[in-house]
């Protein structure tokens, strides 16, 4: 047993394989998927939403990758890996980019070893940290080896900052890895939405995580909390919308914004 599998703790829930449950991944446990359950019960559309959040990072990246020429992503909070991560979208589209992702529970360092590879012109790597404390993700010797920050990078912040529920902390985690940032880099948030929600779903989610640490922590925004976290950086059209409309494919199938629940935005920062 390695040292981060023994460092592995199943007797709680972790939002990485919790997710990774919703997206039909096998990367769980059964405290895990119990609580997945629940959160379903309280929000059914939650696999779609799920499902919904990774088109979103796709379709994003690819707009980096495509359209902007980010050739370098710091994307935190990335969770267990699945099909077309941040990686492959970008590696397709241009096959030297270097990516570097970011998370807080040891399974994910485990299969990422084993599962992120990379083109042979890129890069792609790991680095176990923990968005509470940005420190910890600027100065990891994985981003300082593989990212140039006097060079124009894409963070990532998909589906993470909710798990910070002390505004305070979320803001300043944002502040301090947007401050990092070359002029000509791009932030990709998406984040719970409060005010999608009808009264009745948001008031059984607030109530099921207001019940203690079972599902770990978790806090919901209104749009303009959101827009605070990228404050002062020019929003990229469509701007900050419901993630599913966020330049879609196709305006079909487009599920209602109360059956997603979650805001979207790709920002530049020009200075």
């Amino acid at each position: 047993m390695t040292t981060e599998e023994s460092q592995i703790d199943t007797s709680v829930p972790h939002s990485a394989r919790r997710y990774n449950y919703w997206l039909g991944g096998k990367d769980h446990f059964e405290v895990d998927r119990r609580s997945g359950d629940k959160v379903a019960a309280a929000f059914p559309p939650i696999r779609t939403a799920a499902r919904l959040n990774r088109a979103f990072l796709q379709r994003a990246v690819r707009f980096l990758a495509a359209e902007a020429g980010i050739r370098q992503y710091l994307d935190v909070g990335t969770g267990l890996p699945t099909a077309d991560n941040t990686h492959e979208v970008a590696q397709a589209i241009a096959p030297a980019s270097r990516i570097v992702y970011v998370d807080n529970d040891p399974i994910v360092l485990v299969h990422a070893r084993a599962l992120l590879t990379s083109t042979r012109e890129g890069v792609t790597t790991y680095a176990e940290a923990d968005l509470s404390r940005p420190d910890t993700i600027l100065k990891a010797a994985q981003l300082r080896e593989i990212l140039d920050l006097g060079q124009p990078v894409a963070l990532l912040l998909v589906a993470v900052l909710h798990f910070l529920p002390d505004d305070a902390v979320a803001a300043d985690a944002v502040r301090q890895l947007v401050a990092a940032l070359a002029p000509g880099s791009f932030v990709v948030l998406s984040h719970a939405a409060s005010d999608l929600l009808d009264d009745a779903s948001r008031e059984r989610i607030e109530a099921m995580f207001d019940q203690g640490n079972e599902h770990g922590p978790f806090q919901m925004r209104a749009k303009g909390q959101i827009a605070a976290f990228v404050e002062g950086l020019e929003l990229i059209d469509p701007g900050l919308v419901p993630i599913q409309t966020w330049r879609a494919d196709t305006d079909t199938d487009v599920l209602p914004d109360d059956q997603v629940g979650m805001y979207g935005v790709v920002a530049y920062k020009e200075h």
